[in-house]
């Protein structure tokens, strides 16, 4: 049985096709509590992830948890407000975590080199958005 994507409200899709500051609800993976943080979201070419400023000392509690359940809550709250169930997968394959990376740290002036080595990065798939609902 196939099921057919949801359509997303087109208020919450033209919010998503812009990367803002969010907020993110992950379990906690010792826990099991929920675990809310303020993060940013990029969409580039319809795709949506979330990074993070480079850090070789520690990984995120954050991708801790999404490693553990990568079922997690991505929450709108700049003009459309919204709580929407998503997936995280995290960029690993080094060709197209570069490309990502290249992307975050020209939107946030950084080095691409220090980033692509100690930054998170997370693809997020929110159903009704993105080439899932086409």
């Amino acid at each position: 049985m196939t099921t057919t994507p949801t359509k997303l409200d087109p208020a919450i899709a033209k919010a998503l096709d812009q990367g803002h500051t969010i907020d993110i609800t992950t379990i906690g993976r010792k826990s099991g509590e929920p675990r809310r943080i303020e993060i940013v979201f990029f969409n580039f070419g319809g795709r949506l992830y979330i990074s993070g400023m480079p850090s070789a000392e520690r990984t995120r509690a954050w991708l801790h948890n999404m490693r553990a359940n990568p079922s997690f809550t991505f929450h709108l709250k700049q003009g459309v407000h919204a709580d929407l169930p998503a997936i995280a997968t995290e960029v690993t394959e080094p060709v197209h975590r570069r490309q990502v990376i290249e992307q975050v740290a020209k939107a946030w002036r950084r080095d691409p080199d220090v980033m692509f080595t100690d930054s998170p990065l997370v693809e997020v798939t929110i159903d009704g958005y993105g080439a899932a609902a086409h």
